[in-house]
């Protein structure tokens, strides 16, 4: 199932489709970018591995490729969202779109596609689980109506403070965290 999503510039057209075999090499490119994303808000370089590449492999081996859509432009593939299906809820993980195609609603597109799936499916929640230090993805997400906090991952980090890369700021439930 694939469908046309909109026009970001003349003559360019976004398609949502399911993931095929033949898409592996371009997800596991957006799966590094993601990585390095992540890599670049928490100043750490080894987030990831050496082959981030390959945990795409291994996500996808995990849920299987029926819960995975691609957005391609002009044939290029730009997007991926994938969906975690539990009993009665669903997980949205992972989403990313490559930086040069951001703000054209591809990514909304991906979300609203994955939110379709879960709901057909039967789930009576979709979680995302963006990671804290990554605010506008948190923002992107509560626009999309992801509003209610279920879990809140802590931890307690036993590296010496000055080798801590964490930052102040963030306020939950009358207390102070760093992210």
């Amino acid at each position: 199932m694939s469908r046309r999503v909109s026009k970001a510039k003349e003559d360019e057209h976004i398609i949502i489709r399911r993931y095929k075999p033949g898409d592996n090499m371009p997800c596991r490119v957006l799966w590094t970018d993601l990585t390095a994303w992540h890599r670049h808000i928490y100043g750490d370089p080894s987030i990831g591995g050496k082959n981030p590449g390959r945990y795409f492999d291994r996500h996808l081996k995990k849920v299987g490729r029926k819960y995975v859509w691609v957005a391609v432009v002009e044939g290029r593939i730009v997007g991926l969202a994938g969906m975690i299906l539990g009993e009665h809820e669903a997980e949205l993980e992972p989403l990313v779109v490559s930086e040069r195609y951001r703000g054209r609603g591809i990514g909304r597109s991906l979300v609203e596609t994955v939110i379709r799936a879960a709901r057909r499916e039967g789930a009576h929640s979709l979680t995302v689980s963006p990671v804290a230090r990554n605010v506008r993805a948190v923002r992107f997400f509560h626009e999309l109506g992801f509003d209610t906090l279920g879990h809140i991952g802590m931890f307690n980090d036993f590296t010496p403070t000055s080798r801590q890369k964490w930052k102040s700021g963030m306020r939950i439930a009358d207390r102070d965290f760093r992210f």
